[in-house]
C-alpha cells in the first residue's frame, strides 16, 4: 500500500563530485606538549601570586599561554602507547591474536578475559569484543552502501553492521566534508579511467566530499564520538549523556591575610571556566533509579571541538586549555563523593538583605516607560506586582481598558495600551523584573539526580586519574590526567602555604616545583576514524579505559541508597564573582 511513496525517496548515486567543490580543509593537529620546568627555574619563578589568583587574571581564551600551564605544573607525555595511558596494562585487551578465531575460541578465553565490575556484574565477554572488532573492520565504502540501502557490489555478499550501524551512519555524513583517508586520493583523471585503475581489493567509492571540513556542523562530530563511545560503554553498564548542569571548573581565591591596609571583611573572589564537555556515567543497578534519570560518577569526560585551524601557537594553547578544563572539572565532580553541598553565598548579606537599603524600590525597565502590552508575557498583574503599585481593576485586562482611570501609584497616566487577543492568558510565572527583585541564592551547580562518586579511583593514593576522550577533525585521542588531591584543594580555596601540607609540599616540590608536584598527562596518538586499523586501536584503548575504571575495588559498594546529591562548593568564603572570571572554554 506504500508503494506509491517509493518515488519520493531520492535514489543514491555513486557519480563523481561536481566541479565546484571547495578546497579541502588542511588537516593539522595541534602541537602543545608542555613540560615541567627544572626545579631551579621553578623555584625562582614562584615569585608570582598564588595559582588561583594567577588563573583568575584570564579574561579571554586568547590570553592562555604556556606560563599558565607552567603554573599548574603540566607535564605531557605525547603519543604515549596504550600500555602507558592505562595505569594497569592488564586491563587492556591483547593487540593481536583476534584474527581468524571463531566464537567458540573466544568463549574459551572468558575465564581470563572477564573480571568483576563495580556494579556487581562481570565485564563483557570476549565474544562481544570480537564482534566489535569485526563490525568496525568493515570497509567504509561497503558500510556506506548498507547505510544508503544500496545493493552490494556484484559478486560480494551483503554485510551487517550490527551495533556499529549508527557509527557508520554518522561517518557517512562526515564523509561529505572530509576525504575518506582509507581510500587513495582522487586523481584528476575522468571518472571512467579512474574506475579502470581501481583494483578488486579497493571497494567502489560511493561517497564524495562536497563541502569543506570547516563547514561541518559541530553536531556531527559530537554524534559520531557519542556513537563510538557507546559501542564500548553500554557493555560495561555505562552511558554517555550531556550534563543537566553546565560543567564548570570553579576557582576560589585563597584566604586574604588581614593587615592594617586591608579590610577584614574583604570578599574572596570566586570565578569559573565553562566547559562544553559531556560525561560518561555509570547506570544505576536498579531499574527504578535508571528510569528516574539518576547517574553515577562521572567516569570520564568527552570533549569534541570544532576548531580546524592550528597555524598559530595560541590556537594550540587554547585547544589544550579546553582539554585541561574538562579534566579538572571532571576531577572536581568526582571529588564531591561523600560531601554535602554548600551553596554559593549561603548566609551572606548579598543573598539575604533587601536591595536599596531595605526600601521598597520603584518601577524599573519597561515599568518606568509604561509600555505594557495587555496579555504580554512581560505584563504583570496584581499577583506579581508586589509592593510596586496598587492592584489592577478587574477590567484592566481588556484591550479597551482606560489606564487613566487607575489610581495613584499605578502605571503612568495617558499612555495608550496596545491591543492583544482577549483569549491570551496572562503569564503565571515571574517576570524578569520580579525575579530581579527577589533576593535569593544563585542557582545550584549540583545535579540533583547525580550520585557523585570517584569510580575507579585508587583510595589513599593522593591523586585521581581522570580520562578525557578528545576529538578534533575526524580523529580521536584519549588522555589520562593525574590530578593531585592537593591541587584540587588549592583550586577550592585552600592556602598554598598551609602548614598541614607543608611536609608533603616539600616532597612534591622536588618533583615538579609546586606543592602538589606536577599535573602529569599521558596522551595517546591521534586515531583516524576513517582508517580501520586506527579505529580498532582506539576501540581497544577505550575498552581498557572502561575495564580499569569499572573494575571492582576493595571499597566498592553496589547499594542504590541515594548518596548525597547536594554537595559542597569549597567556598566557605564570602564569594563574589569576578568581572572577568567567567571565561568560556567550551569551544565552538
Amino acid at each position: 500500500m506504500y508503494g506509491a511513496f517509493a518515488s519520493l525517496i531520492p535514489v543514491a548515486t555513486t557519480g563523481p563530485p561536481t566541479q565546484d567543490v571547495p578546497a579541502p580543509t588542511p588537516l593539522r593537529l595541534p602541537q602543545c606538549n608542555p613540560q615541567v620546568p627544572s626545579p631551579a627555574g621553578a623555584s625562582s619563578e614562584r615569585a608570582r601570586p598564588s595559582l588561583v589568583r594567577f588563573l583568575q587574571t584570564l579574561h579571554r581564551p586568547t590570553e592562555v599561554s604556556e606560563s599558565h600551564f607552567a603554573a599548574l605544573g603540566v607535564h605531557v607525555h605525547a603519543s604515549a602507547p596504550a600500555e602507558q595511558v592505562l595505569p594497569d596494562p592488564s586491563c587492556l585487551p591483547s593487540g593481536s591474536g583476534w584474527d581468524g578465531i571463531d566464537v567458540d575460541e573466544a568463549s574459551r578465553r572468558d575465564r581470563a578475559f572477564r573480571t568483576p565490575l563495580s556494579n556487581g556484574r562481570l565485564s563483557p565477554e570476549a565474544r562481544v569484543y570480537l564482534e566489535r572488532r569485526a563490525e568496525l573492520s568493515v570497509a567504509n565504502q561497503i558500510a556506506f552502501r548498507t547505510v544508503r540501502r544500496m545493493k552490494p557490489e556484484p559478486g560480494k555478499p551483503p554485510v551487517r553492521l550490527g551495533n556499529c550501524y549508527e557509527f557508520f551512519r554518522q561517518l557517512e555524513f562526515m564523509a561529505a566534508y572530509w576525504e575518506d583517508t582509507s581510500l587513495p586520493p582522487l586523481s584528476d583523471e575522468p571518472a571512467g579511467q579512474e574506475q579502470e585503475h581501481q583494483t578488486s581489493s579497493v571497494p567502489q567509492r560511493t561517497t564524495y566530499r562536497t563541502a569543506a571540513g570547516s563547514q561541518m556542523p559541530p553536531e556531527l562530530r559530537h554524534n559520531i564520538i557519542t556513537a563510538f563511545v557507546k559501542l564500548v560503554a553500554y557493555d560495561f553498564g555505562c552511558n554517555i549523556a550531556p550534563p543537566r548542569v553546565e560543567p564548570r571548573l570553579h576557582l576560589v581565591e585563597p584566604p586574604i591575610a588581614e593587615t592594617k591596609r586591608k579590610r577584614s571583611f574583604a570578599a574572596r573572589r570566586l570565578s569559573h571556566f565553562s566547559s562544553g564537555c559531556v560525561f560518561v556515567h555509570r547506570t544505576p543497578a536498579t531499574r527504578e533509579a535508571a528510569r528516574a534519570g539518576i547517574v553515577e560518577g562521572p567516569i570520564a569526560a568527552v570533549s569534541a571541538r570544532n576548531t580546524t585551524s592550528f597555524t598559530k601557537p595560541t590556537e594550540s594553547n587554547i585547544d589544550f586549555g579546553r582539554e585541561l578544563v574538562a579534566a579538572l572539572a571532571t576531577a572536581q565532580l568526582r571529588a564531591r563523593e561523600g560531601r554535602t553541598e554548600k551553596r554559593i553565598g549561603e548566609g551572606q548579606w548579598w543573598t539575604t538583605a533587601k536591595r536599596w537599603g531595605g526600601a521598597e524600590g520603584g518601577p524599573i525597565g519597561r515599568e518606568v516607560e509604561g509600555d505594557i502590552i495587555v496579555g504580554d508575557k512581560d505584563a504583570f498583574g496584581a499577583e506579581n506586582l508586589g509592593d510596586c503599585g496598587s492592584p489592577l481593576p478587574a477590567d484592566a485586562s481588556s484591550p479597551s481598558a482606560d489606564r487613566s482611570s487607575l489610581g495613584p501609584g499605578s502605571f503612568p497616566r495617558g499612555i495608550p495600551v496596545r491591543g492583544a487577543p482577549v483569549t491570551k492568558k496572562p503569564r503565571k510565572t515571574f517576570t524578569v523584573y520580579d525575579r530581579y527583585r527577589m533576593v535569593r541564592l544563585p542557582s545550584s551547580n549540583w545535579d540533583k539526580k547525580a550520585r557523585y562518586e570517584a569510580i575507579g579511583k585508587v583510595k589513599g593514593a593522593g591523586y585521581d586519574d581522570v580520562f578525557v576522550v578528545s576529538s578534533l577533525f575526524h580523529h580521536i585521542s584519549i588522555l589520562r590526567v593525574r590530578v593531585p588531591d592537593r591541587l584540587l584543594q588549592i583550586l577550592e580555596g585552600a592556602a598554598e602555604d598551609d602548614a598541614s601540607a607543608a611536609k608533603e609540599g616539600e616532597e612534591n616540590k622536588a618533583d615538579g616545583g609546586c606543592s602538589w608536584g606536577k599535573l602529569e598527562i599521558w596522551r595517546s596518538a591521534w586515531f583516524d576514524l576513517f582508517v580501520v586499523d586506527q579505529r580498532l586501536e582506539a576501540m581497544r584503548l577505550l575498552w581498557g579505559v572502561m575495564a580499569w575504571s569499572m573494575r571492582k575495588t576493595a571499597t566498592t559498594t553496589t547499594t542504590d541508597s541515594t548518596s548525597s546529591t547536594t554537595g559542597t562548593t569549597p567556598a566557605t568564603a564570602t564569594a563574589t564573582s569576578t568581572a572577568g572570571g567567567d571565561i568560556s572554554m567550551a569551544g565552538t
